[in-house]
This record gives C-alpha cells, structure tokens and sequence, in this order.
C-alpha cells in the first residue's frame, strides 16, 4: 500500500482531501482509486488521453514520474507518491 498526498490548493474543489492509502501498483491504478472516493478529482490531474495535464507533477518519493502518459510507474509498499499542481495567473 502507498499513501497519496496532495498540494493544497486542490482542497479548494475538494474541503475533506487529504492522504490517501490506495492498493494500487501503477500511478494510473492509484488515480482510479482516488476517483472513486473523490468524483472529478482525476480531472484536474490527467487529461482527456489520461495523460499527466502540462500544469501536473508526481513524485513517488524523491522522483518524478517518468511515464507521464500512460501513467505506469510502479508503487510499492511503503511509497509516499505526492501530486502537485502547479500555480500560475497574472
């Protein structure tokens, strides 16, 4: 099991988010159990593909996701994956 935290600025759109523990071995599998919990969280996350949207980072750990399309990165046991969005405006 690894455990999903976010940026806080998406507890805008969703008040009781915060660290997840998911079962999922992949990114993309995390992502789905996400979903499941907090309806058009994946949105903001991934895109219409289920690509990692521009604006997007993960990190399992210290790392960045390498496969930003297909989201297959692996999780393991005791994983920490932290999804980051980026903040920008004028």
């Amino acid at each position: 099991m690894a455990t999903v935290k976010f940026t806080s600025n998406l507890k805008r759109f969703y008040p009781d988010l915060k660290p997840i523990v998911v079962n999922g071995k992949t990114v993309a599998e995390a992502l789905e159990e996400i979903e499941s919990n907090f309806s058009g969280l994946k949105d903001y996350i991934v895109d219409e593909n289920g690509s990692l949207r521009k604006h997007v980072n993960i990190f399992i750990g210290n790392n960045l996701v390498k496969d930003r399309e297909r989201l297959k990165d692996s999780l393991s046991e005791g994983d920490e994956m932290y999804v980051m969005q980026a903040l920008s405006g004028g």
